[in-house]
């Protein structure tokens, strides 16, 4: 994956891993730095993964930390699947203030087919101020499916939420 062009100067990411096992350090945190090392890949400067337990109050705190530094976007990983202690969409419809579905279908439906269970994910995607929000699977695979669609979309959305023309 190679920078994407029309990467506005100084676009800020910030990882955020839903993991109650690797939050314990039951295992290690592979899709936050996968996610992670994509980000950088487009050229952005990335902070984190953040990784918190399948807590909504926790993960909805850290997103809003995120939103409040400045960070043009904000990936988590994890938590969105169908299991009772799947949180993350909850949390993040705390702080989102307008949703962007199409960019959570695009995702389910980019990995659906190679592995139809991708639409059994609940990730959602908005706006909190000038901050995109994107709920994405807990799995590497998940990763680079979110990566693939929102890679050569994002130099246009963080131009946008920065107040560019359209």
């Amino acid at each position: 994956m190679a920078a994407v062009s029309g990467l506005p100067a100084g676009a800020r990411a910030v990882v955020v891993t839903a993991s109650n096992r690797a939050s314990a350090g039951v295992y290690e945190d592979r899709s936050g730095q996968a996610l992670a090392e994509g980000l950088r890949e487009l050229g952005f400067a990335v902070e984190g993964p953040h990784v918190r337990p399948d807590d909504a109050d926790a993960l909805a705190a850290v997103l809003r930390e995120a939103v409040a530094s400045g960070a043009d976007v904000v990936l988590t990983t994890g938590g969105t699947g169908l299991s009772p202690t799947d949180v993350t969409p909850e949390a993040t419809r705390t702080v989102v203030e307008r949703e962007a579905p199409g960019l959570a279908e695009a995702v389910r439906r980019y990995g659906e087919p190679q592995v139809p269970t991708s639409v059994l994910s609940r990730g959602i995607a908005g706006t909190a101020g000038r901050t995109l929000i994107v709920n994405l699977p807990g799995s590497t695979g998940g990763v680079r499916d979110g990566l693939a669609v929102l890679g050569p979309l994002l130099p246009h959305v963080v131009s946008q939420l920065r107040g560019g023309d359209h």
